[in-house]
């Protein structure tokens, strides 16, 4: 029997929280802190406790205890919300980072994806950076050579392909560092979430890459929020949750399961209000309704939304979203496109965002209502991902008896139409 090519045992990353703070501290501060150190010294040994080691209250547990196998040539996808410690997984895993409990092995030569910013030297060309990163993997030259090509054509940075990458946008830097993972041959590759720097276009090459990677045996580990990315991509999956396995199975049965609890979390707790206070603005309540709607069997979507200002603030924009429960976003309406924007006023701000006949366009079935605020200059003052979950009826568009849902048939209701022509005989 094959060994597996990632094989992962009782693993676990510790970080003590007190080492994660911010290091600008003023003279003043630096002074008291040595008048007290041997105070503190002094009452911690008094105590029995060990002043050098820091206590249980200092240390976190990013990742507990976790063991997993993946073998040659399969597709593994990780869910979990943010902090679960999928990032910290692929951090160990590329050898950033060190486990504090357990141990990861890696047969064959990795290639690896991280955050943007990660694998390129910045003052080095997009050219000299692909014959370093194959390098690293131990590459002949030849063999990157003969990729080369490849890998300028995915990436479509061929103008700028001898300027140092430090001058290279965060979406060209994407392209290329994407496709210098994915052609170099690695036998593993392991993929975090930064496709979602990339536009709809690039997300849909990369993804297909994946899916042909796969296919010519590779072991692919893809982290994503993109749940239906997951399911089309992976054989299986891997829910992480407070830095432990939750769950660990088939694909479309861990999905179902994480997005579950997603949507029943969504629906319990509140989010509101959410205000950033640097700026002194924010949303302090969002009620999602349905009404019957104008024609039968249609309903109408209304949300009541109460924006909150600590002063006069001009041109706000309001961008609203719509995500299925397969992490499908169905509906993106910014601000800019649809040029709801509005002067705020100090206290509350009272709107209605109203959908006539929603269950006309969308199928049925659950989505996640999604709001953020924003103004010129300043993309996100207050992004809400889960601000209401809402459930769409559904609606006989077809005339069939049979309601589309957005699970099985996607989102979008199309008046599509097919008629026979007149047949002609040859």
């Amino acid at each position: 029997m094959d060994s597996p090519a990632i094989e992962v045992v009782n693993l676990g990353k510790q970080y003590v929280i007190s080492a994660l703070h911010d290091g600008r501290q003023s003279i003043s501060n630096a002074l008291i802190d040595m008048v007290w150190f041997p105070v503190r010294m002094g009452r911690d040994l008094a105590h029995g406790r060990n002043p050098f080691r820091p206590s249980e209250d200092d240390l976190i547990w990013a990742l507990r205890d976790v063991s997993f196998e993946v073998a040659r040539g399969e597709v593994m996808g990780i869910v979990g919300h943010n902090g679960a410690g999928k990032s910290t997984l692929l951090k160990i895993l590329t050898r950033i980072t060190n486990p504090t409990a357990g141990y990861a092995r890696i047969r064959g030569r990795v290639g690896s994806l991280l955050e943007v910013g990660t694998g390129f030297h910045p003052e080095l060309t997009g050219r000299e950076n692909v014959y370093l990163s194959g390098a690293i993997l131990g590459m002949r030259r030849t063999e990157i050579d003969r990729r080369f090509g490849e890998i300028v054509a995915f990436s479509g940075v061929e103008r700028f392909i001898d300027t140092p990458v430090k001058r290279y946008s965060s979406g060209m830097y994407l392209r290329l560092a994407f496709a210098v993972a994915a052609h170099l041959e690695p036998d593993v590759l392991l993929v975090d979430e930064v496709l979602a720097v990339g536009d709809a276009e690039f997300q849909q090459k990369c993804l297909g890459k994946l899916g042909t990677a796969s296919q010519e045996g590779r072991t692919v580990l893809f982290v994503s929020h993109n749940m239906n990315a997951i399911k089309v991509l992976c054989t299986t999956a891997l829910w992480l949750d407070g830095g432990r396995i939750r769950m660990a199975g088939a694909a479309e049965d861990v999905v179902d399961s994480y997005l579950g609890a997603v949507l029943q979390k969504a629906a319990q707790q509140s989010a509101f209000p959410a205000i950033n206070t640097q700026y002194g603005l924010g949303i302090e309540s969002c009620q999602a309704q349905f009404l019957p709607g104008l024609e039968d069997d249609t309903v109408d979507l209304k949300i009541d939304l109460v924006v909150t200002a600590t002063q006069e603030w001009p041109r706000v924009g309001i961008n609203f979203s719509l995500t299925t429960e397969g992490g499908i976003k169905a509906v993106s309406i910014g601000s800019k496109l649809s040029g709801y924007i509005f002067d705020m006023q100090p206290g509350l701000n009272h709107f209605s965002l109203e959908c006539s006949a929603i269950n006309r366009v969308l199928a049925e079935g659950s989505y996640v209502v999604g709001l953020r605020l924003s103004s010129p200059g300043i993309e996100r003052i207050v992004d809400v991902g889960e601000a209401a979950l809402i459930d769409i009826p559904g609606y006989d568009f077809f005339g069939t008896g049979r309601y589309p849902q957005a699970r099985h048939h996607g989102p979008a209701l199309l008046p599509l139409v097919i008629r026979q022509k007149e047949h002609v005989s040859s």
